[in-house]
């Protein structure tokens, strides 16, 4: 069987496809408060994007997470999903949401197939979400989050990203909405991925530390043996049977060494780490006439160059020029 190994021995399963870089919100971690979109002429056509999965999936690639900016915003994207589950050898679709869509589209995305979502939300008081987002809409994500549910997705998870000075009050309220409703609830830290290079190492709020407030607030916790190598959360449960709540921690505890993802970004270019300066233009192929093997061939050649690690807090960290909506989250 065909496998996308890299130098240090990682093999990777998962691609991030990133469908545009619009965002209908304008979080301070990700975007800028003004910001020029791509041209839609730059984006990959919905059968652009469906060729590279079929060459990825012969690769080795299984599961593949839609992305963005926000991939909500990407006009039929139910019909991107089923183009994509019946690709051969892709075993699972899923995406990243905001979620100020999802109740006009759950039940769409689902009927196409698309099996799990992570849905963004990073506080539950209007007035931290409107300071993070730029935007109102927290009530939209609520009542998306209820439309998912109803539609049945295999599983959606919450995803928070956690700022010093921030998040702090926004922790155990979010943690008791996912337990009253039987939600996983996943703590991320923020990452030097902003758009206005805002971020320094004493805004990050780590997951070791959310974990003390939830034990102190709440109840103790217990760690969980992870059923997926290369998944970036470490799980937790809770003791009282109460749910589960996960931590990302990518500048505390990074997990570069189990890293089994590789990202395309909107307009066609093969990412290796969220963190790489060096791009590999698939649209160029694409769209000059290349071959499938001259695809796979890019594909193995982005694989081949992944460092052992992204080295933040390393004086050999270098920031990528483009910012989280940019790259695909």
């Amino acid at each position: 069987m065909t496998a996308l190994v890299d130098g240090f021995g990682r093999i990777h399963t998962d691609l991030r496809i990133s469908v545009t870089d619009r965002c209908n919100l304008r979080c301070t971690y990700c975007m800028p408060a003004e910001v020029v979109f791509m041209p839609r002429e730059e984006l990959l056509s919905f059968e652009e994007i469906t060729r590279v999965a079929a060459v990825a999936a012969g690769e080795g690639i299984r599961t593949i997470r839609l992305t963005g900016g926000e991939p909500l915003l990407r006009r039929d994207l139910d019909g991107l999903v089923r183009m994509l589950v019946a690709v051969p050898g892709i075993e699972e679709v899923a995406a990243t949401t905001n979620g100020l869509l999802l109740a006009e589209q759950a039940e769409a995305l689902a009927a196409a197939g698309l099996g799990r979502l992570n849905v963004s939300l990073d506080a539950i008081r209007e007035e931290t979400f409107e300071k993070l987002a730029r935007r109102r809409g927290l009530d939209r994500v609520l009542v998306g989050l209820a439309a998912a549910r109803a539609a049945g997705f295999r599983s959606i998870r919450i995803n928070a990203v956690s700022i010093r000075g921030l998040s702090e009050a926004e922790i155990v309220p979010l943690a008791g909405l996912c337990r009253r409703e039987g939600r996983h609830l996943r703590f991320l830290e923020f990452m030097p991925l902003d758009a206005e290079g805002g971020w320094g190492a004493e805004q990050v709020l780590s997951g070791a530390a959310v974990r003390v407030i939830l034990e102190r607030e709440i109840g103790p916790l217990e760690p969980l043996e992870s059923a997926d190598p290369g998944q970036p959360a470490v799980d937790w449960r809770w003791a009282d049977g109460g749910g589960l709540i996960g931590f990302i921690d990518p500048v505390t505890s990074p997990f570069c060494d189990r890293c089994d993802r590789l990202r395309l970004t909107a307009d066609g270019q093969f990412r290796n780490c969220l963190f790489s300066t060096t791009e590999w233009d698939a649209r160029a192929v694409l769209r000059g006439g290349g071959s499938d093997e001259e695809l796979a061939a890019l594909l193995r050649a982005c694989v081949a160059a992944k460092r052992a690690a992204h080295g933040i807090g390393s004086p050999a960290f270098e920031r990528p020029a483009r910012a989280m909506y940019q790259i695909g989250g």
